[in-house]
């Protein structure tokens, strides 16, 4: 990767929906040459997809939580089936520590945010926070350009 991909990259993160012809500008190369690129940057993998950033409380979603979920290892096949198809699961994480789940959550409600509270405890014990606030929304990674 040099400059003129970590520029793609950048642009891409903040602007996903950016033209070929604004791309180029950008990067000072042609609209072919940054089309090439960035069919090479997603055969790559390191553009995975495309999409929208949606306002889910507009959408009627008001209610963000984190849950913290301890999951047995002998539970994780059925697990993982399972949180694949809750739509109002944004993000699910393996990670370290007491509980070896972390999900980011979206609900039009306390009371059905409770029910999915109650569906995940067949899987191990629950923490919950909800979001009062986000400072900083997601942003993606964004990379200084070499010397």
């Amino acid at each position: 990767m040099d400059d003129i991909d970590m520029t793609l990259l950048n642009t891409l993160q903040k602007e996903g929906r950016a033209s070929l012809k604004k791309l180029a500008a950008t990067c000072f190369i042609s609209s072919p040459a940054v089309s090439a690129r960035l069919q090479r940057l997603e055969r790559k993998g390191l553009i995975q997809g495309y999409q929208g950033i949606l306002d889910y409380k507009k959408m009627g979603y008001h209610i963000k939580a984190y849950v913290s979920l301890e999951v047995k290892p002998t539970d994780k096949p059925a697990f993982y089936p399972f949180i694949e198809s809750c739509p109002n699961v944004l993000e699910c994480d393996c990670v370290t520590g007491p509980y070896s789940m972390l999900l980011k959550v979206v609900f039009p409600s306390t009371d059905e945010l409770d029910s999915f509270i109650g569906l995940l405890q067949k899987f191990g014990q629950t923490q919950t926070q909800i979001v009062f606030s986000t400072p900083v929304a997601s942003r993606g990674l964004i990379q200084e350009l070499g010397e």
